[in-house]
């Protein structure tokens, strides 16, 4: 029998607690014709602007194979581009299209309305302070907070 006490590992909880709020916020996007790994895709490009694909594969945790299908996707859904990089044609960059401005105020609300589920009897400071030690989490193993 393997044996492990999930309750003590920090690692379960928060896989747990990021499956969960994957599954809240896809049930939000319910209707919308956009899943959540497409939302992911078009947050990378809201926070960092343009990105070429394996930069955007680190971004959002998924393999490059994984991603093309999802770019796949979403090119023929209107919802990105593909350019040739200009610095180095075998890469290509990823654009949104003004497909998504119309959407994306929806879309955030829709996430919004879904956090607020999420935090629902959480003080500022309680907030404050998960914020502070997920980042310290993250900074321990390596990324950027």
């Amino acid at each position: 029998m393997i044996d492990y006490d999930f309750e003590k590992s920090v690692g379960y909880w928060v896989g747990l607690t990021k499956a969960t709020l994957e599954w809240a916020l896809n049930s939000e996007l319910a209707g919308t014709g956009i899943t959540i790994r497409q939302v992911q895709v078009l947050a990378c490009l809201a926070l960092g602007g343009e990105m070429i694909q394996t930069e955007l594969a680190d971004r959002i945790g998924v393999e490059a194979s994984t991603l093309v299908r999802l770019l796949d996707r979403m090119e023929r859904d209107g919802w990105i581009e593909r350019h040739d990089d200009p610095a180095d044609r075998r890469k290509k960059v990823i654009r949104p299209t003004k497909k998504v401005q119309p959407h994306w105020d929806e879309i955030v609300q829709r996430g919004e309305r879904m956090e607020k589920r999420a935090t629902k009897g959480l003080t500022r400071t309680e907030l404050k302070n998960l914020k502070e030690t997920l980042a310290k989490i993250r900074r321990n193993l390596g990324a950027e907070a």
